[in-house]
């Protein structure tokens, strides 16, 4: 890609390390003065302005996910994730009905408290407890393999097939070495799927979607990948930032214990300063004008949801987290459009009954910050860590 030198100076300045590790003030630089730039260091336009990020997600003609060059289908193969129109929709159909808030209320929510309990008893250990791999990650894996009927799988395994397609799909965003641990993990995959379709008959999820005909034989180990890596991703993150941000703000930590109504918000919130999916990408379908640049057609574009959150035009004080706002759902973390997150009702709900189980069996708890560390990561965001003290 040629572009003119000196036409994207902000652009041209930012680096991989600040977008992974201090990205906001990077952002809200680009936001203000080039809402949509170049970035050398990413090899890609970047989205930065909440209008212009908004019109991208929504217009499935110009701004593609149906590309060769799509990360993560070269990971999870060919998926609802990464196709467009009536094949979009075939693949979506197949889970829809399953995600939707009636199902999800009936079907988990009297279990995800006592889940998460559990977890969160078992993880406790010398009056401290991480709550990342104690109740995150686990709360995530055990929620989705059972909402799948997935069968001879434990929560530690799921996470470590996780972590090597994340790591996967990152490392080819970026253009570095790729390991054969993404492709061996969906490989691991496919094999749970039939195993659990060889065994289980007609009662699991995926007997019941394969038997639906609306996916074939080959396309359902890739829509089980697809549907346990973005309900992890999304859910651990979800968990794991929204407990960041309370421990590290004791005043609304103590307000939200007092007041349980007040969880919801503070998702809500949480969900809005540090979306577990930070960017999405799409690749233009034509010649495509935002905001007075000219993108050229077929070439990679990536949509910043952590800087459309924080648009200051939207959000007063954006960077503050504050559980008070009047517009919290304008956050745009689950993203707009035909590929609007599937799973956000169940992933709303498996945080909300993380956090009201912590509250419950932790109520006086603080911040360990010697052991734990602000989110961060360029594509995936999340804390590697978070501590607390009983």
């Amino acid at each position: 890609m040629s572009v003119e030198p000196g036409r994207y100076p902000v652009g041209a300045s930012v680096t991989v390390d600040q977008l992974e590790s201090a990205p906001y003030e990077v952002l809200a630089r680009l936001q203000a003065v080039e809402p949509v730039s170049w970035i050398p260091a990413v090899h890609a336009w970047f989205i930065t302005g909440r209008d212009q990020t908004i019109e991208a997600m929504r217009d499935a003609e110009r701004f593609t996910v149906d590309d060769p060059r799509f990360t993560t289908a070269a990971v999870l193969g060919q998926s609802m994730l990464s196709l467009e129109g009536d094949e979009h929709i075939r693949h979506r159909t197949a889970f829809a009905e399953y995600f939707r808030p009636r199902a999800v209320r009936d079907g988990f929510e009297s279990w995800l408290g006592d889940e998460a309990r559990r977890l969160i008893q078992a993880g406790v250990q010398d009056n401290s407890i991480e709550l990342r791999s104690a109740l995150a990650g686990p709360l995530a894996v055990n929620t989705i393999t059972r909402f799948l009927g997935l069968e001879g799988v434990d929560s530690a395994e799921v996470l470590n097939w996780y972590q090597h397609i994340s790591t996967a799909i990152v490392d080819l965003s970026l253009g570095r070495p790729v390991s054969g641990l993404g492709s061996a993990a969906v490989d691991s995959i496919r094999e749970r799927v039939n195993e659990t379709l060889a065994s289980d008959g007609t009662s699991s999820l995926i007997a019941t979607i394969e038997q639906g005909g609306h996916l074939r034989p080959e396309e359902l180990a890739p829509a089980v990948a697809v549907v346990m890596f973005g309900a992890i991703e999304t859910s651990e993150g979800m968990t794991s930032n929204v407990l960041w941000h309370l421990l590290k703000d004791p005043e609304t930590l103590s307000r939200v214990q007092e007041d349980r109504s007040l969880v919801p918000a503070a998702v809500e919130e949480s969900l809005r300063l540090e979306p577990a999916a930070a960017v999405i990408d799409r690749y233009t379908t034509t010649s495509v004008e935002l905001a007075g640049t000219v993108i050229p057609a077929g070439e990679l574009v990536t949509i910043s949801l952590l800087a459309g959150n924080r648009d200051p035009d939207v959000f007063a004080a954006p960077d503050r987290f504050d559980i008070d706002r009047d517009n919290l759902r304008q956050h745009l973390t689950f993203v707009q459009g035909p590929h609007a997150c599937l799973g956000l009702h169940l992933a709303r709900a498996e945080t909300i009954a993380a956090v009201h189980a912590v509250l419950d069996l932790l109520p006086s708890m603080a911040l360990d910050p010697s052991l734990s560390s602000a989110p961060e990561g360029l594509i995936f965001r999340k804390p590697a860590s978070v501590t607390a003290r009983l």
